[in-house]
């Protein structure tokens, strides 16, 4: 009985031709997300933060680093990921307390969450620049 079941498993599973829905992108991108705000994130911002406080020239150093165009893609990439864990850990949110659980809604629901992050890293972007 179990050879019978054995044999209609998939042998080679190629994962470059799964298509994931939507929700599970945006699960994995919070996740992602989420991992890079705290590795690489947490201690370029305490860089930041130590030579924006240590004398006026490191100051003047961040600002002048601040201004070239690496620089600002990189922020407002730091800004997507920070409004797109935000937008995301909101969604998880209702979901545990059982609001859009249903699959239309949780797919309406991710929509929603890029949507939303993106227009406001655009918002962002566009003020930065």
């Amino acid at each position: 009985m179990a050879a019978k079941f054995l044999n209609k498993r998939p042998k080679h599973l190629n994962l470059l031709k799964i298509t994931q829905p939507l929700p599970a992108i945006v699960s994995i991108m919070h996740r992602i997300s989420g991992v890079l705000l705290f590795f690489p994130g947490i201690p370029v911002m305490l860089c930041g933060l130590q030579m924006m406080l240590e004398s006026s020239e490191s100051f003047e150093a961040l600002q002048t680093a601040f201004q070239s165009p690496a620089m600002k893609i990189l922020l407002v990439f730091f800004v997507w990921l920070c409004l797109h864990h935000l937008c995301a850990g909101i969604r998880y949110l209702a979901l545990d307390l059982h609001y859009g659980i249903a699959l239309a809604q949780a797919r309406a629901s991710s929509k929603w969450v890029l949507a939303i992050s993106i227009f406001l890293t655009l918002l962002v972007g566009a003020i930065l620049w």
